[in-house]
């Protein structure tokens, strides 16, 4: 597994909300096989990032490279194929209340592949679901279900289409502690066994610590610094340090 192979290159991303500057050339790359955690406060513009790199927000300047193609340059086409290889964890985990996890499990692969065989479907949901831990929610509804096990399914339903990249947008925010501390491993275990790269946006420090391989401070529309969790922890800087106080 590379860690020398970029598979998200970010360079100068300025994005505005009118006077408001939320990204000001803000430079960040991901490697092949990388758990990275983005660590900013609440409305630093984590979550801005992160819609920015998937192609649902569009930014000003600069360029977002996925897999080599500079996002803001896709055709509606294209970007719905860079998407099917990329999984998006939405912080509101995004289900359909009318639908059983079956069905959210279901529906990713029928937007994206059209003739896959109803076996090869069954097969595809029992796997990520037994990945998750949830293989006896397949039929229930997600009003059924508690909010990390909701937390478990949004992130089944990210991994049908087996993802090179998965986005993960605050995964541990309305969570619990215990709750929060399983989605940490859980994000842990997933990378091993799918041998994903990751990009974590967050606040939690506690998933920072457990989960990050390198961390990324956005910090007043930049990338401040970079670094493992120990190194950030040591620096002597004000701003990196007032998140490990």
């Amino acid at each position: 597994m590379s860690k020398t192979e970029p598979v998200i290159v970010i360079k100068d991303l300025c994005k505005a909300f009118g006077s408001n500057v939320v990204l000001d050339h803000f430079d960040l790359t991901l490697y092949k096989g990388e758990n990275l955690v983005v660590l900013g406060k609440s409305g630093s513009g984590k979550s801005v990032l992160i819609k920015c790199i998937i192609g649902l927000l569009r930014p000003d300047s600069g360029i977002i490279e996925v897999f080599g193609q500079n996002v803001p340059d896709l055709t509606y086409a294209e970007l719905d194929q860079m998407r099917a290889k990329v999984g998006f964890l939405f912080q509101s985990n995004a289900l359909y209340d009318s639908m059983t996890v079956r069905e959210n499990l279901e529906f990713p692969l029928r937007r994206h592949w059209l003739h896959v065989a109803q076996k090869e479907v069954d097969d595809l949901i029992h796997e990520v679901l037994e990945s998750v831990g949830l293989a006896h929610t397949i039929d229930m509804m997600p009003a059924e279900l508690s909010g990390g096990m909701r937390k478990r399914i949004a992130l089944a339903r990210t991994l049908i289409l087996k993802p090179a990249i998965i986005l993960y947008d605050e995964p541990t925010t309305g969570l619990d502690p215990i709750t929060g501390m399983e989605i940490i491993e859980l994000i842990r275990n997933i990378q091993h066994k799918y041998k994903t790269s990751s990009l974590v946006i967050s606040h939690d420090i506690k998933l920072v610590e457990r989960a990050a391989e390198r961390i990324a401070m956005l910090i007043d529309g930049k990338c401040y610094a970079t670094g493992t969790f120990a190194e950030l922890r040591a620096s002597r800087d004000p701003k990196v340090g007032a998140f490990f106080d």
